[in-house]
């Protein structure tokens, strides 16, 4: 067992007390997170936000291999109902990435200390991203990567949900996934089947918020990715107002840091040089 990197001086992190976990408590909500690389008040940290099925475990190495090669801290963590965090109750809302935006990330970055930041959503955690970046005025927030990000809802989407609902129930896809999530499998699973297959989700749109992003974004899609196409970059630079840039990767699917890691680290790196760059030069600039 080791003991967590703490988050900084304003952090309220626990120490590791469960294998290689560390746990903060954040708006009534015990999250689980892991720290890589220097801490707050050292350096810019990297935010990574999970896909639907996700948590902190699923990113494998890539947190690591980014922190090391940008400086940058990682601060890498499971929303609740996902790995060993709080469990919630199900159905989940069909605006439950508007609450995790509005509602929990802004006291997740508190509690984990955060000073500057650049988001790393995937999936799901995207929109998240997108959805707090625009509605906040969180000016700790010097950058978005988002990778495989939904703006709207698609057919292609949908179907590619139905087929995972299939497999989670004929398949060994739900023991797959409860060696990450554990007894938040089901949550987990079904909190986020039931709402993008609910006839009601099939309208949802964040595309209102795209225009009042400030800070640059970074847009990485597969070119095979099964839940999104590329109308997906194109709604975001036709709606923003801010510095965007979008790469889409061949022999990818819907997650570029699994089936691409090493075109997805060098892409990231140079934005994440870039945008952090840019932002310290505002500070110094400062009257």
């Amino acid at each position: 067992m080791r003991r967590a990197r703490r988050p900084g001086r304003a952090g309220r992190a626990t120490l590791i007390t469960v294998d290689d976990r560390a746990f903060l408590e954040a708006a009534g909500r015990r999250i689980e997170y892991r720290w890589v690389g220097p801490s707050p008040d050292c350096a810019p940290t990297l935010v990574f936000l999970h896909e639907g099925l996700g948590c902190a475990a699923l990113w494998r190495d890539f947190p690591d291999r980014l922190a090391a090669r940008t400086g940058c801290g990682a601060f890498v963590y499971s929303r609740a109902g996902y790995g060993r965090s709080t469990a919630v109750p199900l159905p989940r809302p069909l605006s439950y990435m508007h609450d995790e935006a509005q509602h929990h990330l802004g006291p997740t970055l508190d509690a984990a200390g955060i000073r500057r930041a650049l988001l790393v959503g995937h999936s799901d955690g995207a929109s998240i991203a997108t959805i707090y970046a625009a509605v906040t005025a969180d000016d700790r927030v010097v950058g978005l990567a988002l990778l495989a990000p939904h703006f709207f809802n698609e057919d292609v989407c949908v179907a590619s949900i139905r087929q995972a609902k299939a497999a989670f129930e004929t398949s060994d896809l739900r023991e797959r996934l409860a060696r990450y999530h554990g007894d938040n499998v089901d949550c987990a699973f079904w909190g986020w089947n039931r709402a993008w297959l609910d006839p009601a989700f099939r309208h949802w749109n964040i595309e209102q918020y795209i225009p009042r992003i400030r800070v640059p974004v970074l847009l990485v899609q597969g070119e095979n990715d099964q839940y999104g196409t590329r109308r997906q970059l194109d709604a975001f630079v036709r709606g923003a107002t801010c510095p965007v840039e979008t790469r889409l990767l061949a022999g990818s699917r819907h997650a570029p840091f699994i089936d691409q890691p090493q075109a997805t680290l060098e892409i990231l790196v140079r934005f994440i040089a870039a945008a952090c760059g840019n932002a310290q030069r505002a500070v110094d600039d400062a009257p």
